[in-house]
């Protein structure tokens, strides 16, 4: 089964490739052919999330997953939210950004959230879940992996950030990745794959 993912990022479809093949999912994501940069103009992840798998069925009129994440840390009201990826400028401008708005804040408590949306061939949402990775905010970045706000996002019950994870570690606890393990789970249960 081929699902096109709405997104432009290769870096994406790899790392949710990845993930379905440890699983042993028979379903492969490919990117939108062409410039995929709908207007997410939502104003809730799940908004978003839906703008964007319907961006990419209107393209393929086939199987579309989209998903859209972001932190949200509760002393800032649950800022950066749905402007996660528009905060500042650059990733490194976007971790200043947060660390300075956290400079004298003792409640660090933060998550990361992920909706996905799929829509099936007619153009309809079949299914549509969330996936959470609670957490906090360091007083400073560390690690090398990961990207975005990971070398700044502290694991729950643990002292390492996201960024000093592996690829499998956090393939295992990621927003994006808990929310996938739920589509994944809806599309076997729905025998979707041998419906095809």
């Amino acid at each position: 089964m081929k699902i096109v993912l709405a997104s432009s990022n290769e870096h994406k479809v790899k790392e949710i490739n990845e993930i379905v093949n440890k699983l042993g999912y028979d379903i492969e994501f490919i990117l939108p052919e062409g410039k995929f940069d709908p207007v997410e103009d939502g104003n809730t992840f799940e908004a978003n999330s839906l703008i964007k798998a319907k961006a990419a069925w209107e393209l393929t009129k086939t199987w579309a997953l989209a998903d859209d994440s972001g932190l949200c840390i509760d002393s800032l009201g649950g800022k950066p939210g749905i402007y996660s990826a528009r905060y500042e400028t650059t990733p490194q401008k976007r971790i200043e950004r947060v660390l300075n708005e956290m400079k004298n804040i003792e409640n660090r408590k933060a998550h990361f959230t992920c909706a996905m949306t799929l829509i099936n061939p007619k153009g309809e949402i079949e299914y549509a879940c969330n996936g959470i990775c609670e957490g906090s905010i360091a007083y400073k970045p560390s690690g090398k992996n990961g990207f975005g706000y990971d070398p700044i996002f502290l694991l729950k019950n643990s002292d390492k950030t996201m960024a000093e994870l592996n690829d499998d570690e956090k393939n295992e606890i990621s927003h994006r990745s808990l929310a996938l393990q739920k589509v994944l789970n809806y599309i076997s249960e729905a025998h979707l794959v041998e419906n095809e």
